[in-house]
């Protein structure tokens, strides 16, 4: 009974083969399927602002950050030639500017690459020195500066893949309303903590301290010396020790990248004396995204200050 139902299927099968070899639309075969579209090659100078990028450009971005190892200090980075190889295919590349990550453009110059958009945060920032000629250059620890680098990245990005402009621009607002919230957390600090005095190992987190309304106590003369890597003057390694040993300050922050045996002196001076000790970086630690990582400053800041 089975064998006249296999004829029926040969005859068809038969058939629909006459059918496809005249042509018949039912049987086209697929073409190849589309490719998907390119991305955008960025290059970013640490990790801080390779995430920033990420967070903007999404899948349509392919990052590479030169610096993105939190032992590294990135005042004594010296590039090398695969960095040169990226930069030289990199249609965006973001950077710090202010003299902190100069590397680039060294680099950038020999890599050849002169089409590249070049986003310098500290441009983005629109700050500038004070009247003494002094510039803290560690602008993402400024929020509204890194909210302004945001566009200026979707605006880069937006020039290279016009077609995602609206993703740029949609995710640079949303990377915005979430540097409110902490903002938002850093002026109930200064409510409740506005005036209190603070030392720092460099200036690194200055923006953030202001942002906080906090009052740097720490001699300049110390923590230039330690960011430029210098020997610090007896007399202000002997001031700084003071805010500590007679409890001047309310916490001592600490850059973890940049250590040497008068900072170690001071933070043990801390600990001694019961500062509470607030550790930071310039890079973000292993597995944190850029908010994440200041919220979590932000909270151990703010844990110091209610000890």
């Amino acid at each position: 009974m089975r064998r006249p139902e296999r004829g029926r299927a040969a005859v068809v099968a038969v058939a629909a083969a006459v059918v496809c070899a005249w042509g018949g639309s039912a049987c086209a075969t697929p073409g190849p399927a589309a490719a998907p579209p390119a991305v955008v090659p960025v290059v970013a100078s640490t990790n801080v602002y390779g995430d920033i990028v990420e967070r903007i450009g999404g899948d349509r971005v392919d990052v590479v950050s030169i610096i993105d190892d939190p032992a590294q200090d990135p005042h004594s980075y010296e590039a090398n030639t695969r960095n040169q190889l990226e930069l030289s295919k990199a249609k965006v590349i973001v950077r710090n500017g202010g003299g902190y990550d100069d590397f680039v453009a060294r680099m950038l110059r020999a890599s050849g690459n002169s089409s590249a958009d070049v986003v310098d945060a500290v441009e983005a920032s629109g700050k500038s020195p004070d009247a003494r000629g002094e510039f803290n250059e560690h602008v993402w620890y400024d929020f509204p500066a890194m909210g302004a680098l945001a566009d200026r990245i979707a605006d880069a990005l937006a020039k290279v893949s016009p077609d995602d402009r609206g993703l740029f621009r949609d995710n640079a607002g949303e990377f915005k309303e979430r540097l409110q919230t902490l903002t938002d957390r850093t002026e109930r600090i200064a409510d409740e903590h506005g005036g209190t005095a603070v030392a720092v190992t460099e200036p690194v987190p200055l923006y953030l301290t202001e942002a906080c309304g906090l009052a740097d106590r720490t001699p300049a003369a110390f923590s230039e010396a330690i960011e430029e890597g210098e020997e610090v003057p007896a007399r202000s390694l002997r001031e700084t020790l003071a805010l500590l040993d007679d409890r001047k300050v309310r916490a001592l922050i600490y850059n973890e990248q940049t250590t040497g045996p008068q900072t170690e002196q001071v933070r043990t001076a801390a600990e001694d004396n019961g500062v509470p000790v607030v550790p930071v970086t310039e890079t973000l630690p292993e597995g944190e995204d850029y908010i994440g990582w200041m919220a979590a400053n932000i909270d151990a800041l703010r844990k110091a200050l209610d000890r």
